[in-house]
């Protein structure tokens, strides 16, 4: 859940500033809960990551005692983190390594963290009746009656951070949630003059009873997390939960033409005012002409946002600006789309996004999509770069596709054909190789060992005019932390030629 800082010991959650033709001031959220609501109380965190950290960091906050639990043995303890040293008189102890639900039994409340795919905290001591139950459960995909077994194996409330989160804002507050195979970072960035939360599906396993947004976005759907997921319309049921416990529910969002979302969302459409990206009632964009076009009648949008004054590049950046500006005028707070017109050439894509690094010595512009870590996300930054001649780096660990004979790399060769070459690289650069070659690629292509290696082959390759691109279409975790880290050491290896 990414709604910046949350400082809940001073009882205000200050977000970004505010900026319109008339005002601009800093919005802060007061907190709507006591001070110390869990004192007295055990909260279970279930994984250590960032989320889980926050969420730990947010119960000794409200008062409670905290476990921190996480598989990794290698992880440190909290209670040797120097940001909980000041939080740690209400109690605080970690647990790494082998789980049992066992050590659950003084906790009150369970939070699970994002990356905590659930059945594996229930495997490890399967030999329990109540587990065997929740295994039973999780081979179903039911993740309500997953949820509810896990609720019997321990006996306790489990929730999500997302939903743990949301429980300390206040019901006044209007939430933005946008969720979506890929763009949910931009377009939560496009729309952040206003409070904004960008969920993941794994964040959306376990139903929220306090995460209710007035306006829901479901941006795209594409092959991605099978891993956790296992199937598309399971994946589609996932993401459009976001839309089933909405309240003030002005705007419901979603991509049209997509038949996994089409059949996930049915049940819920009488809920709020449905509108599409891509059709009317919704939002079109006229690629010539640069303009978004809206029409939602249910809540009084009709208008048209010019986009030709963008920095941020490519089609798929039109759609997320016009998707935030959409969904802003959706909330109702005072924001329409006339007034984003006059920011609309202050909008800069995140970090890592189609990013401009430099433009080297040698005439080459550097660009950084690390962010692109599946195969669409690599396609929509490829159709942005029409024009622009480039080497373009894939690579990395290619993401699983069940149920599919393919690795899905071929869909790239028609957007790569007028590029200057392709270097492929990381643990599933062969296979990477192997798919464009086999599938008649007719650009030259070779293969590299690592990043840096392969930056050293970008830089013989590449002519004046020409740009480096990394946009892998693949995790990064078999050489770096995450897509930030490789993000960055690409941007040292461009700033070093």
């Amino acid at each position: 859940m990414k709604l910046l800082y949350l400082n809940y010991a001073h009882k205000t959650l200050p977000l970004k500033f505010i900026h319109s033709p008339k005002t601009t001031y800093l919005r802060t959220i007061q907190a709507c809960s006591p001070r110390q609501d869990l004192k007295g109380r055990t909260v279970a965190v279930v994984g250590l990551g960032k989320s889980g950290k926050a969420a730990a960091r947010l119960a000794l906050a409200r008062g409670a005692s905290v476990i921190g639990i996480d598989q990794n043995e290698n992880l440190s303890l909290l209670e040797q983190d120097p940001s909980f040293v000041a939080l740690t008189h209400t109690g605080l102890r970690t647990i790494l390594g082998h789980f049992d639900w066992k050590l659950l039994k003084d906790a009150d409340l369970v939070v699970v963290s994002p990356g905590v795919p659930l059945e594996n905290y229930v495997l490890a001591n399967s030999h329990e009746d109540q587990c065997l139950k929740f295994m039973n459960y999780t081979m179903g995909l039911n993740i309500m009656s997953l949820v509810e077994a896990a609720f019997d194996a321990v006996g306790k409330q489990v929730m999500s951070e997302l939903d743990f989160a949301a429980e300390v804002l206040p019901k006044t507050v209007r939430i933005l949630a946008v969720t979506g195979s890929n763009g949910k970072s931009t377009v939560v960035t496009f729309a952040g003059q206003v409070a904004v939360v960008e969920v993941s599906s794994y964040q959306m396993e376990i139903p929220c009873a306090y995460f209710c947004p007035s306006v829901a976005v479901v941006l795209n759907l594409t092959p991605d997390h099978f891993e956790r997921h296992k199937t598309m319309l399971s994946y589609a049921a996932t993401k459009c939960r976001l839309l089933s416990h909405m309240t003030n529910a002005r705007l419901g969002l979603l991509s049209f033409g997509n038949q996994h979302l089409d059949e996930a969302i049915r049940k819920y459409w009488n809920k709020f005012n449905l509108a599409w990206i891509g059709a009317f009632p919704g939002v079109k964009i006229d690629m010539e002409a640069k303009i978004a076009s809206f029409e939602v009648p249910d809540i009084g949008v009709a208008s048209q946002l010019q986009l030709g004054g963008m920095r941020a590049t490519g089609k798929h950046n039109y759609y997320n600006a016009a998707v935030a500006a959409l969904s802003v005028a959706g909330l109702d707070v005072g924001v329409d789309v006339e007034a984003i017109n006059s920011t609309i050439e202050k909008l800069r894509a995140p970090p890592h996004r189609m990013q401009i690094v430099c433009k080297d010595i040698h005439g080459v512009t550097w660009v950084d999509d690390s962010k692109a870590t599946n195969i669409e996300a690599t396609y929509a930054g490829l159709m942005g770069l029409k024009g622009q001649k480039s080497v373009i780096l894939l690579g990395g660990l290619a993401k699983v596709l069940y149920g599919q004979a393919s690795n899905g790399f071929e869909q790239l060769i028609e957007p790569l054909k007028s590029h200057r070459s392709v270097i492929t690289f990381g643990s599933s650069g062969t296979l990477i190789y192997d798919t464009l070659s086999n599938n008649g690629l007719s650009i030259p292509c070779i293969q590299a060992s690592n990043l840096k290696d392969t930056v050293k082959h970008a830089r013989k390759m590449a002519k004046h005019g020409d740009a480096i691109v990394l946009s892998p279409g693949c995790a990064s975790f078999d050489e770096f932390r995450n897509f930030e880290h490789r993000g960055m050491v690409f941007q040292e290896l461009a700033f070093s030629s």
